[in-house]
């Protein structure tokens, strides 16, 4: 009884949490004409907007260095409805304040992979420190550095640059011009950049994620010897990082995914219609190829699927950088977006196998007409090889058949 009185109180609170959010977005944009809370809550979708992904693929007419001006999220864009609720529910009881004061922790990716090695060495070559705080990763691994004014740089072998509050502009020219040289199949017509808010908190050890907000903790751990405070915070920082460069690689697969389905969208049309394919073999075959690659890198040949990457296997439990990288991974919808590519690439492979069995029925049709066609050359020949015999046997001439008896 007690507890069936406690769940009416708490919907109470939180239904009187909404109408109160409700209200005072009313006069907002996506609160234009709502007919109820539910209608305007309806617009509170996510989208995939909300991750604060951005693309420069053929909507960049400027140079890719050139700063380009935040995508401004919406709130509607910006809030689920189950966080609208938490957040009215918080508002009424006073609490959910967020603090201000944060800054951006940017990502983008430029190439399919980095030459670590020559990331290095570039890095070096621009008077850039190499591991300044000691971490002890490998260079194959991530690369630390720090930017003049003492920003945390890391530089991810998947091609990816990771910036902790760096001018975008700047983090841009670092990671197309300057580790340019260091690039393998680079691809900066569809440059990918993502960031999420931080803010450092002196008073904690741990770090977290709140939302979408990293809470950095940049306290001392007092128990852990041989490790300083900002040694723990920039493996928390590497971490996050790692997390944000795996959502920033799923971004170039979903792009390039998403052009792959743009150009086989009139296929099904075509067929529904009856129509005959205009694809030669050639084309088939690219299509083919192309469904298969970006299969394989989604699922083999990096990270992106992988529950913990091989960057944290030997890193002391107790950092707890494992949970750090699942964090931002949950915040950005990351499992659910690599299930959605896999059933996309799922459905580009039924087309390619229609494509594949209609050139294969194409090609027995071909090949049952020549047979044919022999056939009838075949019987025409002997047509008029018997026609020639009657007219000489009609003539009271001898034929072929009767001179080879008499011979």
């Amino acid at each position: 009884m007690s507890f069936s009185l406690a769940s009416r109180i708490g919907r109470r609170q939180c239904c009187r949490g909404l109408r109160q959010f409700a209200g005072e977005n009313a006069s907002k944009p996506q609160f234009r004409h709502p007919t109820s809370v539910a209608a305007a809550f309806h617009s509170l979708k996510p989208s995939r907007s909300s991750r604060m992904t951005r693309s420069y693929a053929d909507t960049a007419k400027e140079p890719i260095v050139s700063k380009k001006k935040k995508a401004q999220r919406s709130p509607a864009a910006q809030r689920s409805l189950r966080r609208v609720a938490v957040e009215a529910a918080e508002k009424s009881t006073g609490r959910g304040q967020e603090p201000r004061g944060t800054k951006t922790v940017t990502a983008i990716c430029v190439a399919e992979e980095f030459d670590m090695d020559s990331v290095v060495r570039l890095l070096r070559a621009e008077g850039y420190p190499i591991d300044p705080h000691g971490t002890g990763f490998h260079d194959d691994q991530v690369v630390h550095t720090r930017s003049k004014d003492g920003e945390e740089v890391f530089v991810f072998p998947s091609g990816t640059v990771v910036s902790w509050a760096l001018p975008e502009d700047l983090a841009l020219k670092l990671a197309t011009e300057t580790l340019l040289p260091a690039t393998v199949n680079s691809h900066l017509n569809r440059v990918e950049i993502e960031d999420m808010e931080y803010i450092g908190d002196p008073s904690r050890e741990n770090s977290g994620l709140k939302a979408e907000l990293i809470i950095l903790g940049t306290k001392k751990p007092v128990s852990d010897e041989g490790l300083d405070g900002k040694t723990s915070t920039t493996l928390a920082q590497i971490a996050f990082s790692s997390g944000l460069a795996r959502s920033t690689k799923l971004a170039v697969l979903e792009t390039s995914l998403s052009k792959y389905l743009d150009s086989t969208r009139p296929i099904p049309s075509m067929l529904s219609h009856g129509k005959k394919l205009p694809f030669n073999q050639e084309f088939i075959l690219q299509k083919t190829g192309a469904l298969l690659e970006l299969r394989a890198h989604l699922n083999h040949y990096s990270e992106i699927t992988d529950s913990l990457p091989d960057l944290f296997w030997d890193s002391r439990h107790e950092l707890g950088l494992e949970g750090y990288y699942d964090q931002v991974g949950r915040a950005l919808d990351v499992p659910v977006r690599i299930k959605s590519l896999n059933a996309k690439m799922d459905y580009g492979h039924e087309i390619v196998s229609v494509l594949r069995e209609t050139l294969s029925q194409s090609h027995s049709t071909r090949l049952e007409w020549i047979i044919i066609v022999l056939i009838a050359v075949e019987v025409v020949f002997e047509l008029k090889r018997q026609w020639k015999d009657y007219v000489k046997s009609s003539a009271g001439e001898p034929v072929d058949g009767m001179l080879e008896g008499f011979n």
